[in-house]
């Protein structure tokens, strides 16, 4: 029988989903528009579609990966439940006093993000722990559960519970749950003793109160969706992608939605490091450009950078500190530019600006003809020729370039300048503002964009690589096979993994190591459970552990990884052993990051973090292909603009699907696949390898 696995990948404008037969490496894939009304619309039709066109019956589907931007997009849309919050006694208003810094400090009419929790559904509970986790004032449970009747009277759908130092001792926090529970059944519960167990009470606010917010949406939309698809025959038990890159179950997803907030994202740059690493190329920058929004992600040893911290719903998009903080494990990604349907318009100073709005699929751009009346980068694209009219989306979707046109005469005649003028210069802002971006992001890492080979994904991320590689000094391009639907395929290659973290301090100078191994110890049972789950399709349990550490004084932690344990002393030299090479591993990642450590100052570790992960049983090897023509005919001609020749020029165009190993093309160059156009500028030549992918060598980067 043959075995395929699905992986379904819900963006801002399209719908995404790949099958994949792991025995054949047979691959194949479908784009449709996302359905915003009902996400799981679009998801049954697009996979049975998907299925029907392809022959594949759904008994023979082992396993469906699914991924969505759904919940990052009701923080930023305010689309959640309605919510409450129940914290300590005189601490109702830490939500709005944040972390009391201005993310711009000479803005006057700076505004903050909006709380999840108005003030009127805030309540407070007598009651308070010490920072040791010791009660110093004993629970008052009639005067919460009445704080709570009030909320839920008010409305309250989803209560965060929320109380001083419940990282330190859960005590009071389980027994509001309790008493809550039985009280009011039909109430959504989060607490943070679950969720952000860490130190720093604004954050672990935060992020409970997110997980509060978008808790009954993501179980009632997980719920219908394993309904829905095992109508279709198919198996109801999803997996999903969380943000740190990671397989979870669904049962996880449904009581911690908020690690699926980059879930998507995430799995575009677990895609790339995939394909780049087939190709011998280990450190790379994930380029992943969609219809909503561009990132970019470094990979360095084949593994996507991590990070435990996150702002969503930012106020404004590079400005940090204006949004939401999230505490929860996930892909270092950074949001570099515009999507495909961001839109084009003449700012207050008259001139062109690309984002930060888009059209999305609903109405979509001009040329989808369906009520779009702005136009957007699909459109500059279209009217440039780098996009075919009539085959866009695989043939799935019928554009009309006439509207497109229309649309950029339109503005261009408020800026002064012709249609095709004013649609290049969006193309180029838009390779501009993510190169500018990038260049940042891999400086602030202490790297060298010009030594990585970017990676480029998405449905964009071919089209504009070439201009944002010159600008960035990058000097070579690979573009998987089926770039467009590479999330999708990201979730089939990626591992099962589980992040636990909690508080506990730690002196390497002076403390003994029985103590921190007994809260390893308990983070790694934590972290088996999710992982034992999936026994049947991924296989043993690696743990690695970590934390966050400073020198005794600083306002500020750096992460470390810390040896593997158990650490156990029988002996002081055994004890003292233990307690050097921890202090050790923060004092070298320290120097590594800020050049020189502190002379004779103390070390202390503050959040300890247990990560496990479990590699597919049947890993996708896609099988290696033979070269067999060192030339390609192209299929056909079309006018397309480059600014380095000055305007439009007839340009061949290779169908990728009749390129084969050892395909050499000379720029400029069109390569068309069912969901991508790859661009091959006039200063670039490309190759395709025996793993599939287009290598594309560029001749003249800017650094």
């Amino acid at each position: 029988m043959t075995h395929w696995t699905v992986g379904i990948d819900i963006g801002g404008t399209f719908t995404d989903l790949v099958a994949l037969d792991l025995a054949r490496g047979a691959q194949r894939s479908l784009k449709v528009l996302t359905t915003h009304q009902d996400p799981t619309e679009g998801v049954v039709r697009g996979t049975a579609q998907l299925l029907a066109d392809h022959g594949i019956a759904p008994a023979d589907v082992a396993r469906v990966v699914h991924a969505t931007t759904l919940f990052t997009n009701a923080l930023i849309e305010r689309r959640g439940a309605c919510t409450g919050l129940l914290t300590t006694q005189g601490f109702g208003d830490i939500v709005e006093m944040g972390n009391e810094r201005k993310y711009d400090l000479y803005d006057l009419r700076i505004e903050r993000s909006r709380a999840l929790a108005p003030r009127q559904l805030r309540g407070e509970a007598v009651g308070r722990l010490d920072a040791q986790g010791r009660e110093i004032e004993p629970l008052d449970l009639a005067q919460a559960l009445a704080e709570v009747a009030r909320l839920v009277d008010a409305g309250v759908e989803s209560l965060a519970i929320c109380l001083l130092h419940a990282y330190c001792n859960d005590m009071h926090e389980r027994r509001l749950a309790q008493a809550i529970a039985q009280a009011h059944p039909a109430l959504t519960l989060t607490l943070s003793c679950e969720t952000a167990p860490v130190i720093r009470e604004y954050e672990r606010l935060t992020t409970t109160l997110a997980n509060a917010y978008i808790k009954p949406m993501a179980r009632s939309y997980l719920d219908r969706l394993a309904r829905q698809l095992a109508a279709l025959g198919l198996p109801g038990d999803v997996l999903m992608m969380l943000s740190n890159g990671g397989l979870a179950h669904l049962d996880e997803a449904r009581a911690q939605p908020i690690a699926l907030l980059e879930s998507g994202p995430a799995a575009g740059a677990i895609s790339a490091a995939h394909h780049s690493l087939r190709e011998g190329q280990s450190d790379l920058l994930a380029f992943d450009m969609g219809g909503t929004t561009a990132k970019l992600c470094l990979v360095n040893g084949a593994k996507p950078s991590i990070t435990f911290g996150f702002e969503a719903a930012r106020q404004k998009r590079f400005a940090e500190g204006s949004g939401m903080p999230i505490g929860i494990t996930t892909v270092d990604l950074i949001e570099i530019g515009a999507g495909g349907g961001s839109i084009a318009s003449r700012d207050a100073l008259g001139l062109l600006k690309v984002g930060p709005h888009s059209a999305g699929s609903q109405p979509g751009p001009m040329c989808y003809g369906q009520g779009g009346d702005a136009p957007t980068v699909t459109d500059a694209n279209l009217l440039l020729g780098y996009l075919n009219p009539d085959f866009f989306a695989g043939g799935s979707l019928q554009i009309q370039p006439a509207l497109a046109r229309a649309g950029f005469e339109r503005l261009g005649a408020t800026l002064g300048h012709d249609a095709v003028q004013t649609a290049w210069g969006v193309h180029d802002i838009v390779a501009e503002n993510m190169a500018a971006a990038a260049r940042v992001h891999v400086a602030e890492r202490g790297q060298d964009p010009r030594r990585f080979v970017l990676v480029a994904t998405g449905g964009g991320g071919p089209l504009h690589a070439y201009h944002v590689a010159r600008k960035i000094g990058v000097a070579t391009i690979v573009c998987p096979p089926q770039a467009g639907v590479a999330s999708a395929f990201g979730l089939l290659v990626a591992q099962a993994r589980a992040d636990r973290s909690r508080s506990f301090g730690f002196k390497p100078a002076s403390d003994a190591v029985d103590g921190l191994e007994q809260v390893f110890a308990a983070l790694e049972q934590e972290v088996r459970g999710p992982l034992q789950a999936l026994q049947a399709d991924f296989g043993p349990i690696r743990l690695r552990r970590r934390a966050d550490g400073r020198f005794i004084g600083q306002g500020f932690n750096l992460g470390v990884d810390l040896p593997d344990g158990p650490y156990t002393a029988q002996d002081a030299a055994q004890e003292a052993g233990w307690r050097a090479q921890l202090d050790q591993a923060f004092r070298s990642a320290y120097a590594h990051k800020f050049g020189r450590t502190p002379p004779d100052v103390p070390v202390e570790l503050v959040n300890l973090q247990v990560t496990g992960e479990a590699a597919p049983l049947r890993p996708f090897q896609a099988p290696a292909l033979h070269a067999q023509a060192a030339t390609a005919e192209p299929t056909g001609h079309r006018s397309v603009y480059f600014a380095e020749r000055q305007g439009f020029v007839d340009t061949p165009v290779y169908q990728r699907a009749l390129l084969h190993p050892g395909a050499q093309l000379a720029g400029p160059a069109l390569v068309e696949e069912e969901t991508t156009t790859v661009v091959v500028g006039p200063l670039a030549r490309a190759s395709v390898s025996t793993q599939g992918n287009l290598v594309i060598q560029i001749e003249e980067a800017r650094a």
